[in-house]
């Protein structure tokens, strides 16, 4: 036999063995016989039967097939074990399985997804691992789907439609009948929800329950994101009803049964551009040289009452959302920017926390119940921290929220100094015994009335932000003191903040020694210490928002729940969120729970209060996912104005299929991809956070200055692309 016969026999035989395995692990349950495998492979002739059948009898012998009857072969079942975890589909079309208590995640091919979604909860069957090898599996089931609701472009023909979600790691289209496309238009951004998934069908059978808009406009694409999350833009009819119905006047009979600080001297700090007031700072001096402040929050929960329809959707939202141009609020307006806020110069319903500080701000007394008082001033954050600076009653016109300048009295002066104060020396108490200092950029926008982005501006938190935070911490910890060092356990919510994962900070050790810093693992004093040194010292430093952000997704997540572990971040053995129940519903239980237990009330069943936690700490984290998604949309929109401009940033995160890049002038991130580099061939290096040209050796490294130049702005996916120019030292 001629050596190219003897080729074509073995690329013959080769074919052949790969074609065995597609039939037998196409469908590992069943068997076959040799011809129903030459019928799936259209082998007709007698060379290649023979074949098939010498293949057949040898994989037997090796002991890669099974024969199961006679002359019926089946796959090799593989050692294999069943894990249950929440599914991360990448970019890439493949995906992970997140398996609590489980070093490394389960590797899923594309192909072995079986109709499995991101973040769906699943059943995933992992081979034997090799020496070596990641951790490989395929989804076997789906134990609960995440959601059933997508947006999408609708894509219609005449007798059928199809909606491309629009969202990243949804990676099928949806088909919709005719007939369930609910009105809506060739082209319009729609919600879509899942009917079903025929089993030999392509795509899922979905129908429009939504017309969103038309896609590129600028509420279409707020809501579309709202919707992302299955989260509300607005209220129900009835909600509303309820709400605008209630009776909101004071009353002196319910006064009659609250402490009575109308007469305290009373002030709220809030941003400038703020509509609901939930906390005010009351202070007077004591005969004694002691301070009395009080600490007062809304009293939500003399509104929302359990049983109600407003009790039942404030429960559902669990959260205000705060996106880049509204907020979404969890109470209907009547009460979050009327009845609850506590707006200058009106009574209102408080449930407040009252303590006597000494000097040193070391809490001598404390008093919690409901009151009744009547804020003197309304602040700024900028009015504030102009009198801490100045120490002097007068605030310019350009400061003040009000029409010119402004005095404010010689004792509103003095308390807000004393306050700075005290503040100053719980926060210096709070960081000795650990706590952490975030102080994360945040960036905001300047809009037009149009919703379009002017400027970019970043938050900063001043001396008067954190005068406020400091009271209020001690408001949330006393709160959570007193229930939680009771004799007998009584069932109350917590925030708590678990120690951050020891692995994780291995890893930021592994990226921040790229500019010289390092986080020392020694124990938990060492770890908080060092932590704290380092946010200190990246400040202002170009690296800063990325190790910034590096640092909190090491730590683990704050969540509320009935098992009080204490709360890390913060240092502090007990803390709880008492102080904004207008946005927060776990504070509306926390005020619940604590007049319950002021009352004498027996404790209750804690698995009741632990499942509403669990829902509030979802709740949380998909409006922060909504949140973050609205402040990439304003940047993409922001940058549409800068096209072919070049711009100066950071490498912030390195994948096998690009580069992010985060402009440092203005913190707007996008990618460069791979297959835009045209100088060389690159390819991702995991170990190194780098991606690595083949022939020219050129590396791009995280937290490497480059040059970009915007190159694709898509609002409606919410990408921003860039080209990359090159490095800082090589332009």
């Amino acid at each position: 036999m001629s050596k190219k016969k003897k080729r074509a026999k073995s690329q013959r035989k080769n074919e052949i063995t790969k074609g065995i395995f597609t039939v037998l692990e196409g469908e590992p349950s069943k068997s076959f016989n040799y011809k129903q495998i030459a019928s799936r492979l259209g082998i007709d002739d007698t060379p290649g039967r023979n074949i098939l059948i010498d293949r057949l009898r040898q994989l037997k012998q090796k002991d890669r097939i099974v024969e199961v009857g006679r002359g019926k072969f089946r796959k090799k079942a593989v050692e294999r074990k069943v894990l249950q975890g929440v599914l991360d589909v990448t970019m890439s079309g493949n995906a992970y399985v997140v398996v609590d208590n489980m070093e490394d995640d389960v590797f899923v091919p594309a192909q072995k997804l079986k109709k499995a979604f991101h973040a769906d909860i699943v059943e995933v069957a992992v081979k034997k691992k090799g020496r070596g090898k990641r951790i490989e599996g395929e989804i076997i089931n789906i134990v609960k789907r995440t959601k059933d609701t997508y947006v999408g472009i609708l894509e219609k023909h005449k007798t059928f439609a199809f909606v491309r979600p629009t969202e990243g790691k949804m990676y099928t289209d949806i088909f919709v009948p005719i007939e369930k496309i609910n009105k809506a238009k060739d082209g319009d951004k729609v919600l879509v929800k899942l009917a079903h998934w025929p089993e030999d069908a392509d795509s899922p059978f979905g129908e429009i329950v939504k017309v969103l808009g038309k896609p590129g406009e600028h509420n279409t694409e707020i809501h579309g994101i709202l919707a992302e999350y299955g989260l509300p833009h607005e209220f129900p009819y009835q909600v509303e009803d309820f709400a605008n119905k209630l009776d909101t006047s004071i009353k002196e009979e319910e006064i009659a049964n609250r402490k009575d600080m109308r007469e305290v001297l009373t002030f709220t700090i809030d941003p400038k551009d703020a509509k609901d007031f939930d906390d005010a700072l009351s202070f007077q001096k004591l005969d004694n040289g002691h301070y009395e402040i009080g600490v007062h929050i809304a009293d939500v929960s003399h509104y929302v009452v359990p049983g109600t329809t407003l009790e039942e959707e404030a429960y559902e939202r669990a959260t205000s959302i705060y996106l880049v141009d509204r907020v979404v609020p969890m109470l209907p307006e009547i009460l979050s920017n009327n009845a609850c806020s506590l707006r200058p110069n009106e009574e209102k319903y408080t449930f407040s926390a009252i303590f006597e500080l000494d000097d040193q701000a070391q809490v001598k007394k404390q008093w919690f119940g409901r009151t009744v008082i009547n804020s003197n001033e309304r602040f700024a954050y900028e009015e504030a921290q102009h009198i801490i600076e100045k120490k002097e009653p007068s605030i310019p016109e350009n400061i003040s929220i009000r029409n010119g300048s402004y005095e404010v009295s010689d004792e509103v002066v003095e308390a807000i100094l004393i306050l700075d104060r005290l503040a100053k020396i719980m926060r210096e108490r709070r960081m000795a015994k650990g706590a952490i200092s975030f102080d994360k950029i945040e960036v905001r926008f300047n809009l037009n009335g149009n919703n379009e982005p002017e400027s970019v501006y970043f938050k900063e938190a001043k001396e008067a932000n954190k005068l406020i935070e400091e009271f209020m911490l001690l408001a949330n910890r006393k709160v959570a003191e007193f229930i939680g060092k009771q004799k007998s356990k009584k069932t109350f919510v917590y925030r708590v903040h678990d120690e951050p994962n020891e692995e994780k900070l291995m890893a930021l050790n592994g990226v921040i020694s790229r500019f010289g810093h390092k986080v020392n693992l020694k124990d938990k004093k060492s770890i908080s210490a060092s932590l704290n040194k380092l946010l200190k010292d990246v400040k202002g430093k170009k690296e800063q928002n990325l190790v910034d952000t590096l640092t909190i997704r090491s730590m683990s997540k704050a969540i509320y729940t009935t098992e009080n572990i204490g709360h890390y971040g913060l240092a502090f053995d007990h803390y709880t969120h008492f102080t904004s129940p207008i946005r927060r519903y776990p504070d509306v239980m926390v005020h619940r729970l604590l007049q319950h237990y002021l009352d004498d009330g027996r404790t209750p069943k804690e698995e009741i209060y632990e499942e509403k936690c669990r829902h509030s700490s979802d709740m949380e984290l998909l409006a922060a996912n909504a949140e973050r998604d609205s402040i990439k949309y304003m940047q993409i929109k922001f940058m549409e104005q800068h096209l072919d401009q070049e711009f100066l940033g950071v490498i912030s995160g390195v994948t096998e299929w690009g580069i992010y890049v985060e402009i440092i002038e203005n913190k707007c991130e996008g990618m460069v991809r791979i297959r835009d580099i045209k100088d060389d061939y690159y390819t991702f290096d995991e170990r190194e956070y780098a991606i690595i040209g083949e022939r020219t050796g050129n590396v791009y490294q995280l937290g490497d200055e480059v040059y970009v130049m915007v190159k694709d702005t898509d609002l409606i996916k919410r990408h921003l692309d860039f080209s990359l120019i090159g490095k800082k030292e090589n332009v």
